[in-house]
This record gives structure tokens, sequence and C-alpha cells, in this order.
């Protein structure tokens, strides 16, 4: 493995490399972003009257963001969160009422990442399925929902949450027949149904089910604004008018009722433009390369059935894995480093896939094997 002295070197490395506009970037979602590129659209979008200021995340831009992605979504209304832990929370919490479980996948960033917010916030019960799966099924949650409501006393679940793709489980996705089987039991039971979609446009890309088709089987959606249309921060949650009503108020009760969302709000909006058929190009042209890569003694690009724009790098055990990935950074790639989540290397695709041809990253990948004996 490398040493700390080394990791701190490969760190400032990787830190240039990520800001050079020639870097073949394998880890996020969207374009990567540097201050100057954030500098300029800022720049640009204020030339034309694109910067619309708000009054603590309401009005301006930020109003027409909402309702672009309303419109986007396929929903009545949306409005704007500063993260997506906060569009999540204030989901279930208003979803749930005086029902106070919850349920949701064991290995969903609400369960895994958000300190029990629920428990600790808003005095919800976190119900977790699928212990270290990516998705629970309809059989699962109807065991749970039974549950809840046969003992002395009634305990019965006030929301379901479905986190697609998983990030915990390499990008994995809920398969469409299973998410349909879910949702439509949610709704024999009048129980409201929560996606955390915070990479919803990446799960629509990978498997061609359009972005309204999987909204639709949801009660409200979030989706992350920053991960991949270019903005510092952001989230947008999108349900029924009903339910959006008055969420404001909430919003700012827990702090996120920030002065000048338009900044964050308009960076979003210049990012979503034409970004679908980039991603779309994006992807298509990595599993072209990763084909090819296939081709190379020792490396093994794995697409996982129900994946997203995730994909595992799998090298044979007499490649050393952190070798292999520091000499790729000398022809400017860039592959995360491996995380306690996940035993391989996982390649992320992004438009940064676009600054290079194919032939050059396999060339690339090339040079940086191990000679063989």
């Amino acid at each position: 493995m490398i040493n700390t002295a080394n990791q701190t070197d490969s760190a400032k490395r990787r830190s240039e490399l990520v800001r050079a506009p020639e870097s073949i970037l394998f880890l996020g979602d969207g374009e990567p972003q540097s201050p100057e590129s954030i500098v300029w659209r800022l720049n640009s979008m204020l030339a034309s009257g694109d910067l619309r200021p708000d009054t603590y995340s309401l009005g301006g831009s930020v109003e027409a963001f909402e309702h672009r992605m309303a419109d986007e979504l396929g929903k009545e209304a949306a409005i704007w969160m500063p993260t997506g832990t906060l569009a999540n929370h204030l989901a279930l919490r208003r979803h749930s009422g005086t029902n106070a479980r919850v349920v949701l996948q064991e290995q969903s960033h609400i369960y895994q990442d958000e300190g029990d917010a629920l428990a600790r916030l808003s005095g919800l019960n976190a119900i977790p399925l699928a212990k270290g799966k990516p998705y629970f099924t309809a059989g699962e949650l109807q065991e749970s929902l039974q549950s809840s409501v046969a003992g002395r006393v009634l305990n019965p679940v006030g929301a379901v949450s479905i986190e697609s793709p998983v990030r915990r489980q390499a990008g994995q996705v809920v398969p469409w027949e299973e998410m349909q089987s879910i949702t439509r039991l949610c709704r024999q039971a009048g129980i409201p149904v929560h996606l955390d979609g915070a990479r919803l446009y990446m799960m629509s890309a990978s498997t061609g089910i359009g972005i309204k088709e999987y909204s639709n089987l949801f009660d409200s959606v979030y989706v992350s604004t920053w991960k991949y249309f270019g903005s510092p921060f952001g989230a947008i949650l999108a349900g029924t008018s009903e339910f959006i009503e008055g969420m404001f108020h909430d919003r700012r009760m827990f702090g996120g009722g920030l002065p000048s969302g338009y900044l964050a709000t308009a960076l979003s909006m210049n990012g979503m433009d034409g970004f679908i058929d980039r991603f779309s190009e994006s992807l298509a042209k990595a599993k072209e390369l990763f084909t090819n890569l296939n081709k190379l003694p020792g490396i093994k690009i794995h697409q996982f059935e129900h994946g997203s724009n995730v994909f595992e790098l799998r090298l044979d055990d007499e490649i050393d894995t952190d070798q292999f990935v520091e000499s790729l950074l000398d022809f400017k790639i860039v592959i995360p480093w491996l995380k306690s989540e996940w035993p391989l290397p996982l390649l992320h695709v992004n438009s940064s896939i676009q600054r290079r041809s194919n032939d050059e990253i396999v060339e690339a990948f090339t040079s940086a094997l191990p000679p063989r004996s």
C-alpha cells in the first residue's frame, strides 16, 4: 500500500490534475468544476442578465429554478434546498406526520451518513432493510409493514424511502420492476414513498427509463443540483403543490433559508442546459472504451447488472493496484483511492472522458501496466 508520505504527495498531484483542463477524471458525476470555471460562468451570466437575486432563498433565480425542476420532474411544485440531507429529512418529516416509522435501505445515505438525524431532530424511527445490499424487495417491505401493526402498540409506517442509485453500493440502482412493485404496494397501503434520487439523471441515462417515468412512481423526489449541474451546493425537492406548500418555513427553521441562493441556482440552471446529451454521449464513449480496455492483459472493467455510471476496476493479483493508479497520474488520468466502503477501485464516468480519444486513454492504461515477465 502507498505510505502516508506518498499519499500526501499523491494528493497534491491529484488536486492539481483535477483542475487541469486536459485531465481525465474517473471521479464525480458531472463536469468537473474549478474556482476559475465557476467565476467565469458567473461573470457570463451576470453579463447576460441571468443572475436574479433572491430574498433568503425566495424569488429570483431560486424561484425560476424551482419552476424548471418541477417541470423536468413532472411534479406540481418544487423547493430548493441548500443540501440533499435537508431535502431528504424535510420530505420524510412531512410525509410521516405522527406515524414515526420510516422504512429505508440499510445502505442508504439517510441511514448511514446523516447521524440519525431522523430520530434526533424529528422523532422518526428508521427501519433499515436489506443489510449490505442495494435494495429491498416488495416482499421484504410487506413483512415490515405487517410487523409494524402486529404488536400490542401500533407503530404504523409513516413513509418509505428508496435511494437509487445507491452510493454505498457502487452506484447500483433499484431494478425498475422492483421499484414499480414497491411503490405500488405503498400506494395500496396509503403510505407516501420518497425517492432519494440524488443521481437520478445518471440512473435515467444508464437504464434508458425517462426521468419523469421514475418521478411519477413517487410522492416526492430529491435531486442533487451540485453533483452534476455545476453548482457548489444545492438540492431540489419536488412533489404535489400541497406537499411543497409552506415548506420554506421548515427550511428556514432548520437553518436552510440562505441568502444569495440565486448564485447556486443560476449555476445549476446553466449546467443543466445540454447536460443529458453530454452525459449520454460520455457514457456511450466510456462503454466503448471499457470494451477496449478489457482486451488488455490483467485488466477487467466490470459493469454491474444494475449499474449506473460507476464501473469496477479489477486487476490481476500480480498487478499492484496502488502503483497502477499512481502511474496513471503521469498520464493525467485520475482514479479515486480505495475506500473502506468498496474493496476495488471504482471508475465514475463524467464528461471529462471527452477530453481525449479512447485510443489515447487505452495507450495510457497500457503504459501504466507493469512489464510482463
